[in-house]
């Protein structure tokens, strides 16, 4: 429900207050009508959106309760975003200094995401943080069983590639700094799906421990191109912008992600081309 491209833009659009669809479609410019009202309609067989009708023309588009629960947890993945996921330098507007680009919080959250809903990424991360270094067999069994061994290595070279997971040598991966730091982020949205407050997510059973701090690029936000997580570096004095037991508990992907993200070039508002 949350990996379809523009659901956050919508999502986030109606926090603060129900709007009409000639309310909404100004502050979505980039999407045609064929787009955005499927999306308001797919979000609302969703339980996250309520169409309320007063008269026949007259209809307006809020969050329900369980849309309102979802915006703190959506704050989480943007901050993961915004400190983990690699920006362009671009010129300061008054003293001309190179410093990282502002990155709007729902495109923080929609490469997030897109980074965690492949086929496969997040069962592995999981088992990669429950078991720690781990041979590809190992995941293989924890993570797919039933598929073949040589299946687990196209997801596990897209999870190295994206900054999630590292070789530690021929026959062992483990999770990135980065990857250590997706903690905070799997505990808000396992708390939401489970319907728990998001104060109950330090107990998850696989991601309940902090994630060991790591030196990254940070920036705020605004629109970008589509990124993977960056390098270590230090960080800029800019400030950011924000706001754990065995056996290897099994991921369901249908409780948050309905959809996979195409690996293909995705349209873009105009700041842009967003890809994985």
């Amino acid at each position: 429900m949350l990996a379809p491209r523009w659901s956050v833009w919508a999502l986030m659009t109606l926090a603060g207050q129900p709007l009409r669809y000639a309310e909404i479609k100004p502050k979505l410019p980039w999407l045609a009508d064929g787009q955005l009202h499927p999306r308001l309609r797919k979000l609302t067989d969703a339980g996250l959106v309520e169409r309320t009708a007063y008269a026949p023309r007259h209809v307006t588009y809020g969050l329900t309760a369980r849309g309102a629960e979802l915006m703190p947890v959506l704050t989480v993945i943007a901050a993961w975003g915004n400190t983990h996921l690699e920006k362009n330098l671009v010129p300061n507007a008054k003293t001309g200094e190179p410093e990282p680009e502002r990155i709007a919080a729902a495109d923080n959250i929609e490469d997030s995401l897109t980074l965690l809903t492949p086929r496969h990424a997040t069962p592995l991360l999981w088992a990669l943080k429950a078991r720690g270094a781990a041979s590809a067999r190992g995941l293989a069994a924890a993570a797919m069983p039933g598929y073949n061994l040589s299946a687990v290595y196209p997801p596990l070279r897209q999870l190295i590639d994206d900054g999630l997971v590292e070789a530690t040598d021929e026959s062992a991966f483990q999770l990135s700094a980065q990857g250590r730091d997706l903690a905070p982020l799997y505990r808000a949205l396992s708390a939401w799906a489970g319907g728990r407050p998001l104060s109950d997510s330090g107990s998850h059973p696989v991601w309940g421990q902090a994630p060991a701090p790591s030196q990254v690029r940070t920036g705020a936000w605004v629109t970008h191109q589509s990124r993977v997580p960056a390098l270590p570096a230090p960080a800029p004095s800019a400030p950011v912008l924000p706001a754990a037991q065995r056996p290897v508990a099994r991921w369901q992907p249908g409780d948050l992600f309905s959809h996979q993200v195409p690996a293909r070039p995705i349209t873009a508002p105009s700041a842009g081309v967003h890809r994985r």
